[in-house]
């Protein structure tokens, strides 16, 4: 035992201390963690189009009611509820039986009338033959072509009721009036229908193309109608672009279509309507969604991503990485909105690397590891 303690006591420490002294536990290498990554662009001045962004509804291009113009119990429906549906096809089947009955007496009638008639118009030609030789009076002769002329009308009438009553036999087969997408049904099959009243049956609406309805101030609606004017009118010819209400920006640009012709006095703003394509659907009537409009064409001007600036009681700034690495901020003043980016007015030349992701990483005067972003 005593020559086991000896040992240990003349085993001599390995390893330096933290201090540089034995006996200590290693320091980590490097001497601390590696600066954050941040995504960064290089900014530089180009000419962007200056857009304005207004709140909008959508709207289908047209909008149907799918009516019973006809009484009857209802039999079947032949569509799928939201299908798309073509002008013409059939979506419900009225019993017909009384209205094919009132086909066939429609033709009785119109036959009894022919009939009559026929019989009115062999005695006029006889009466003529009579009123020529004094045989008949004048007055009997007048009878005879008033009973012809009444035959006439007769059979006129009962062709106006045969006609309608093959319409209405029609009209117990229920067609789409336009293409679209069809809605849920409003009735079931058994219910009677078109009792005093054209019972909705479904609606339809054709939204491809969509129609997004917003308004504008009179002041910058003014500003537009000068753009499009003047020789900034480059910008009108840029496309309508449409933020959903997920934040994302619809892939197919619009058209502006029309202005309203006067100022709403209650609101001082001039409505406006533009047209998208809405191919796969993705649209839908009723969605609030913002509109980018573009008003002017900005030359010559630096923009960054709308996250890229921060906002502050001392106003807006970006931050920076400087050639040594080292995070700095870089007050800015913006003139305005360029799709998703601002403008920058003042603050920014046109070569600095300007941090875009991991702002919440970056502090001033600390070291970051600048990513270009792609």
């Amino acid at each position: 035992m005593v020559a086991l303690f000896s040992l240990s006591a003349c085993k001599p420490q390995s390893g330096p201390t933290g201090d540089g002294k034995p006996g200590g536990k290693p320091s980590a290498p490097g001497g601390g963690m590696p600066p954050p990554e941040v995504d960064v662009i290089n900014v530089a001045p180009r000419n962007v189009p200056r857009t304005l962004e207004a709140p909008g509804r959508l709207q289908a291009v047209r909008t149907a009611e799918v009516r019973a113009r006809v009484e009857g119990v209802l039999e079947r429906r032949g569509y799928t509820e939201g299908s798309e549906v073509k002008a013409g096809q059939a979506l419900f089947h009225i019993d017909a039986r009384s209205l094919a009955a009132n086909v066939e007496a429609a033709k009785a009638s119109l036959a009894r009338t022919q009939a009559q008639k026929l019989i009115a118009g062999q005695n006029l030609e006889r009466m003529q033959a009579l009123v020529a030789g004094n045989a008949i009076s004048k007055q009997e002769f007048d009878q005879a072509m008033a009973a012809k002329a009444q035959a006439n009308a007769d059979v006129a009438a009962a062709q106006a009721a045969l006609s309608k009553a093959e319409i209405d036999l029609a009209y117990a087969t229920v067609t789409a009036p336009i293409s679209g997408r069809i809605g849920r049904a409003l009735v079931t099959e058994g219910a009677l229908v078109g009792k005093g009243e054209a019972t909705p049956l479904a609606s339809i609406e054709q939204y491809d193309p969509i129609w997004v309805n917003f308004s504008q101030s009179s002041a910058d609606f003014l500003n537009l109608r000068e753009a499009m004017r003047s020789g900034k009118s480059k910008a009108s010819q840029a496309p309508v672009k449409l933020v959903l209400e997920n934040g994302r920006e619809y892939p197919l640009p619009g058209k502006l279509l029309f202005n309203d012709l006067a100022v709403d006095p209650a609101t001082g703003s001039v409505g406006l309507r533009a047209e998208f394509p809405n191919p796969d659907r993705i649209l839908l009537p009723g969605q609030f969604v913002t509109v980018r409009l573009p008003v002017a064409l900005a030359e010559n001007v630096i923009v960054v991503p709308q996250r890229a600036v921060q906002v502050s009681p001392q106003g807006q700034a970006v931050l920076l990485v400087g050639k040594d690495g080292m995070v700095m901020p870089q007050p800015v003043k913006t003139g305005g909105l360029s799709g998703p980016d601002w403008i920058i007015a003042e603050g920014l030349r046109g070569g600095e690397q300007v941090i875009v992701n991991g702002v919440q990483k970056a502090r001033p005067g600390t070291p970051v590891k600048p990513v270009l972003l792609k």
